[in-house]
């Protein structure tokens, strides 16, 4: 099976789990990235950019394959989220005064196009315009990052 991360399931990754300490997760986990099954966004990489989690950003720069540039049908999928005036809330108001970044909708698009489930941190508050409201809304699989170790079957 293959997922699609997002930019919070990524940091909690790289900053709760140390290398050093959690051998069998990280070597687990490489061969996922290895055989293509971990994947994401260009806009993910971009926020990595500005995460304050240093070993992942340096791992993110070596990583071109899992963050591609979002295609057409991506791209297409992103426009069919925003057609849902209420899936415009993903966009906070900062983001757009400021130019932030917001990888969200480009995240729930891959995940459709490839057929894979996104995996994230983010809750589902009732009537809510974050990523599992809006996966749930498009049929799309999510999972937290320890719903990801249990499909994955790891136990350490």
């Amino acid at each position: 099976m293959s997922y699609v991360f997002d930019t919070n399931a990524f940091g909690h990754l790289f900053g709760s789990y140390y290398r050093n300490r959690f051998p069998t997760l990280w070597e687990q986990f490489d061969v996922l990235v290895e055989s293509g099954d971990i994947t994401s966004t260009r806009e993910v990489a971009r926020e990595i950019d500005a995460s304050p989690v240093e070993s992942l950003r340096y791992w993110a720069v070596e990583q071109n394959d899992i963050f591609p540039t979002p295609d057409a049908a991506e791209a297409q999928f992103v426009g069919e989220i925003f057609r849902n005036p209420h899936f415009l809330q993903i966009i906070e108001r900062k983001k757009l005064q400021k130019g932030g970044l917001n990888a969200d909708p480009f995240i729930i698009a891959r995940a459709y196009v490839v057929g894979s489930p996104v995996v994230t941190l983010e809750r589902e508050p009732p009537n809510g315009a974050k990523i599992p409201n809006i996966c749930r809304h498009f049929g799309i699989p999510f999972m937290s990052l320890e719903g990801f170790m249990e499909e994955e079957g790891w136990v350490f």
